[in-house]
């Protein structure tokens, strides 16, 4: 019973931490979204507005430019590591300005921008799926302590007590009986 007490107990103690951390995920699995829908419209917005140039990126030279590194990190939101995307580096191969179309800068400028949303969604979307994992793991974990063990355990416990109680009562009982044919012994 001391055994069953104590897991109670640490269920009990653990379900407050355990629902907050489960708020906490749903609220950072919205933000996470909401971040990957922002760069997917941003995305979306750039492609927009090049079409105008879509005849013109027939010209432009796609290896003279190329992504040499992403940095990456982690980010610890309630006890869930999830990516972050730091930096991104380019690698611009030498051309001549001069016997390249001008608009070959803004070019650069445009597949960075696109690449970096790109990326950036991406990365928001593992993020919002890792969290969302999380979320539906610490909701499991809630619901099996709320709807299962904590009312096993509580039952358990109502149980040993009540079986405590009927050994005690009998006990009792047991001696009273004694006792009264010990006495009529003694009387007679």
């Amino acid at each position: 019973m001391h055994d069953l007490s104590a897991q109670l107990r640490m269920r009990k103690t653990a379900l407050p931490t355990l629902k907050s951390k489960e708020a906490a995920l749903r609220i950072e699995v919205k933000k996470a979204k909401a971040l990957a829908l922002a760069y997917d419209e941003k995305l979306k917005q750039t492609v927009k507005n090049m079409r105008d140039m879509m005849r013109l990126w027939v010209e432009f030279d796609r290896d003279l430019i190329q992504l040499k590194d992403a940095t990456y990190a982690t980010r610890t939101i309630a006890g869930v590591k999830i990516p972050v995307l730091e930096n991104l580096s380019f690698e611009l191969k030498e051309f001549s300005i001069f016997q390249k179309p001008d608009w070959f800068l803004d070019g650069f400028a445009i597949l960075k921008e696109l690449t970096e949303y790109s990326i950036r969604r991406d990365v928001s979307w593992k993020a919002m799926e890792t969290l969302e994992f999380a979320r539906k793991k610490t909701t499991q974990k809630v619901n099996l302590y709320e709807k299962v063990q904590i009312p096993q355990f509580n039952e358990a416990i109502a149980k040993i007590k009540r079986f405590l109680e009927d050994e005690e009562n009998l006990s009792k009982s047991a001696q009273k009986i004694i006792k009264r044919r010990n006495e009529k012994k003694r009387h007679a």
